[in-house]
């Protein structure tokens, strides 16, 4: 189900009871842009320490925004076992433009020409975008409405209300008290915007927003009095109307929080970053206090990145690249469990994904996520079971079992495999790093060394002095073979890097010590009275 700005208002009831009455909820984003074009030193490396990695992705978070979620909220059926129901929906998002508030954004090239690979509506979400805003905008915002001290920024709306106002006032001077006309096509915040705009330009109207559009009528001015003074559609009422539109889907995102359900996605770290930054707060500068924040919004994540990737391997399933590969595993005879796992079916109005695969669409990707999530779970079960003696199953049981993978959330290329969002993250299980020593080839640079090696295996390279570099891989057997295979190289030497002794600051610090001791023991010598 899609759902943009014209029908979101109207669908809020029925999205806050499907969350409140949900097992968990998938979830998937797709954005204009994922990683700026940073110079060299801020693009992120295997070398990177959490927070390290953190920094320079948060760059990027500020310069791209959200054009799609997608949400699979999960539900068991109640008396039928390990059965459940996953409502999938798609929402497009826009930036609130409204008052001060006019975002700026970027798009990345790539990110474009693979989403419209994909089929992405870009008219929905340019046109009919749900907006959206965090707390510090929300503040603001709020603040200017409340007191009056407000303006239309937007050369747009302020062309298309002043339109609107003139064809109104051409209308007024016709009509009859009691009069009304139709201004169709109006919606949104917007539409209450142009009403408290009309009713503040012109005294002797009154006007009503319907299903058809805003309703003009021409009222004197004492029952516009008596309107103003007993009716609901006062004009504080409006005000907060106008902000309750503006906020957009911030206000589901509020619900999603209170609901406090686990949320599950595959290689989820960005979405959440975005999360934080787009509808929360702006992402601060330290990385402890992202953790905390974003374990305060969401207190139970599952990555199933995470989770597939440590068990894969265990199970001699055979290597997938991406969220699709990893559930047509699980669905092929591959997996032992296959046909004794959850069953799950398509809630009405979200049947499309029943037949038909819709990849890199956000609400199909969030279903995957936790169709996933079931059966790997399932599987993890059996495995402690065993086939025969299964306990009766239902979800609470499933997240007994993935305990060990609640909270930690796969990091691409970094120091780190994974975060621990409910404390202090694992020490690193990387490969060792290399270091390099460079023989006759003056004015070597990083990037030539990475070229040397690329088709051997990839590393991560990094200067240590004019002649030294560090080599960093993901890969144990890449740097047994790169040890091996440069064995007794006359150019290129490889070792281990050892930081007591190969660190430049630790072999500038001995030789200062070693200068003062010689110092010392000299001056000891001389300053010896003769016997």
């Amino acid at each position: 189900m899609d759902v943009g700005a014209d029908e979101f208002e109207q669908s809020l009831p029925l999205l806050q009871e499907l969350v409140l009455g949900a097992d968990f909820v998938g979830l998937d984003i797709e954005f204009t842009g994922l990683r700026s074009n940073q110079s060299r030193p801020q693009q992120i490396s295997l070398f990177d320490l959490p927070s390290e990695w953190y920094l320079k992705t948060r760059q990027s978070v500020q310069q791209f925004t959200i054009c799609q979620i997608g949400l699979s909220v999960f539900s068991s059926i109640e008396g039928e076992s390990n059965k459940y129901v996953a409502h999938s929906c798609n929402f497009f998002l826009f930036p609130t433009t409204f008052g001060v508030l006019d975002s700026e954004f970027s798009f990345q090239a790539s990110s474009v020409q693979f989403l419209n690979q994909y089929g992405f509506d870009y008219n929905k979400f340019l046109k009919n975008g749900i907006p959206y805003m965090n707390e510090e905008q929300e503040k603001k915002i709020k603040h200017n409405i409340l007191t009056g001290n407000w303006k239309v920024r937007s050369s747009l709306d302020k062309d298309q209300i002043k339109v609107v106002i003139d064809e109104v006032t051409r209308w007024l001077d016709l009509a009859e008290e009691g009069d009304w006309m139709t201004l169709p096509g109006i919606a949104g915040f917007q539409a209450f915007e142009i009403q408290l705009v009309l009713r503040q330009a012109l005294p002797n109207i009154w006007t009503v927003l319907r299903d058809q559009g805003i309703i003009v009528k021409k009222v004197s001015k004492q029952h516009r009095w008596y309107l103003e003074n007993t009716s609901c559609d006062r004009e504080s009422c409006w005000k907060e109307k106008i902000l309750l539109s503006a906020r957009g889907f911030s206000v589901f995102f509020q619900m999603l929080v209170k609901a406090q359900k686990p949320l599950v996605g595959h290689n989820m770290m960005t979405d959440l970053l975005h999360l934080h930054e787009k509808f929360f707060r702006p992402l601060p500068e330290s990385y402890d206090q992202f953790k905390l924040n974003i374990h305060s919004l969401f207190p139970v994540l599952i990555d199933t990145k995470n989770v597939t990737k440590d068990i894969w391997k265990e199970l001699n399933f055979p290597r997938v690249s991406n969220l699709s590969e990893v559930y047509e595993v699980l669905n092929s005879d591959l997996n032992p469990t296959k046909n004794s796992g959850p069953v799950i079916i398509h809630a009405s109005k979200c049947e499309k994904y029943a037949e038909t695969k819709y990849p890199h669409e956000a609400a199909y990707d969030a279903f995957l996520c936790g169709s996933v999530l079931l059966k790997v779970a399932h599987l993890l079960l059996w495995r402690v079971h065993g086939a025969g003696s299964l306990p009766e199953l239902s979800f609470p049981l499933y997240l007994d079992v993935l305990a060990p993978y609640v909270n930690q959330v796969n990091l691409i290329r970094a120091g780190v495999p994974k975060i621990n969002f409910s404390g202090p993250d694992y020490p690193s299980i990387r490969p060792p790093i290399l270091l390099l020593s460079v023989r006759r080839w003056p004015g070597v640079s990083e990037q030539q060394v990475y070229r040397e090696f690329q088709n051997l295996c990839k590393f991560d390279v990094r200067r240590l002095s004019r002649s030294q570099f560090l080599l960093l891989t993901n890969k144990f057997k890449d740097a047994r073979s790169i040890l091996r295979e440069y064995r007794g190289h006359p150019t290129l030497q490889i070792s281990l890097y050892r930081y007591w002794r190969h660190s430049p600051d630790i072999n500038c610090l001995l030789q200062v010590c070693g200068v003062v001791a010689t110092w010392a023991l000299l001056a000891l010598v001389l300053g010896r009275p003769d016997p």
